[in-house]
């Protein structure tokens, strides 16, 4: 990218809220950035510093890799700051958001579902925080992609502990944000990415919401977007879902199995739209820890259990799982560790 398409770029991603309504409307690019002052010396050289590592982009409003579908909502980004496959902008996008915090059960709901839905050929969005976040993220890239939305600059790890899983993302899917390199996480940032998450995908998910969770700000987001918006039910005596009940009583699209979403469109009805990159059987082929993995169930199994099982050393089981966990195969819970994504 040269000076000034990286200069505009910047002015566009910086322009005031009052100004960005007439700068969608300019005739071009150079008109757009005509009306607006130049960016910070200091944010130029350190954005072009991150434009010199592998795969990054600045997809702005009069790019044509920017999404039509993210043009038609309410105030969209005027620039997206990515790293990865930026055609993956145009795919189509099933998103999941749920608790950070969330239960074994609503880890291993969300990894199926996204591992199901990502085999159909959907792309699977999220936004890289731990919990469902992560799960659907881990999921989808064993048979597919995954695109993750944040509210840092891209060269931010945010959390911390999600750091390898980004770079994954940015490797084998996209990760996006609509802050410049360098922005540090802020709580008024993680809505404007809730709402950047619901536009750019067909529909969301909701798997494991309690009341007033900020996964029900980006589904609100998502029906005034006009996208399909989906909950996992839960009982009454699970306040983790009562967020998701709530959902369904106001007329989200109640989830019992995959095929409650996939049915609502016909591109996923019609098979997988992208080449599945591999399976779980074939990602287990030649996999050193698979023995130790088949003793992973969907309930919880602690590491003693596992070492019972296995005839394995409490030192050999441990690292194991690490390893395996790194893959996305297994997640860490309290009292042990579940299978990921399968039923």
């Amino acid at each position: 990218m040269d000076a000034d398409n990286l200069n505009g770029a910047l002015q566009l991603a910086l322009a005031p809220g009052r100004q960005q309504r007439s700068l969608r409307h300019a005739n071009s690019f150079a008109s757009a950035c005509a009306q607006l002052p130049e960016p910070d010396p200091a944010l130029v050289a350190r954005t072009l510093s991150w434009l010199t590592t592998d795969n990054t982009h600045i997809v702005h409003w009069f790019h044509p890799a920017y999404p039509d579908h993210l043009r038609a909502i309410h105030k969209p980004p005027l620039a997206l700051f990515c790293q990865g496959n930026i055609d993956l902008l145009q795919a189509f996008q099933i998103a999941f958001v749920g608790s950070r915090k969330a239960s074994p059960s609503g880890l291993h709901t969300a990894s199926f579902l996204a591992e199901k839905l990502a085999e159909r050929g959907a792309v699977i969005t999220s936004g890289l925080a731990l919990g469902i976040d992560a799960a659907a993220h881990r999921a989808a890239l064993a048979v597919g992609t995954s695109v993750a939305v944040i509210g840092t600059g891209v060269d931010r790890y945010y959390p911390p502990r999600n750091r390898q899983l980004q770079q994954q993302l940015a490797s084998a899917g996209l990760v996006v944000s609509e802050f410049p390199p360098g922005w540090p996480a802020k709580a008024d940032h993680f809505p404007r990415r809730n709402r950047l998450i619901a536009g750019l995908s067909q529909g969301v998910v909701v798997v494991e919401a309690v009341e007033n969770s900020g996964s029900l700000i980006t589904a609100r987001f998502a029906l005034e977007q006009g996208r399909e918006v989906f909950a996992v039910p839960y009982s009454m005596w699970e306040p983790a879902g009562f967020g998701c009940n709530r959902l369904i009583q106001q007329g989200a699209k109640l989830v019992l199995t995959e095929e409650d979403i996939i049915s609502e469109f016909p591109t996923l009805l019609n098979g997988p739209i992208t080449p599945a990159k591999c399976t779980e059987n074939k990602c287990l082929e030649g996999l050193a820890n698979a023995p130790l993995l088949a003793n992973v169930g969907n309930e919880v199994t602690s590491i003693d259990v596992l070492v019972a099982r296995s005839g394995l050393s409490v030192e050999v089981v441990t690292e194991q799982l690490v390893l395996l966990e790194l893959e996305g195969l297994v997640a860490s819970v309290p009292g042990g560790f579940i299978r990921m994504g399968r039923r």
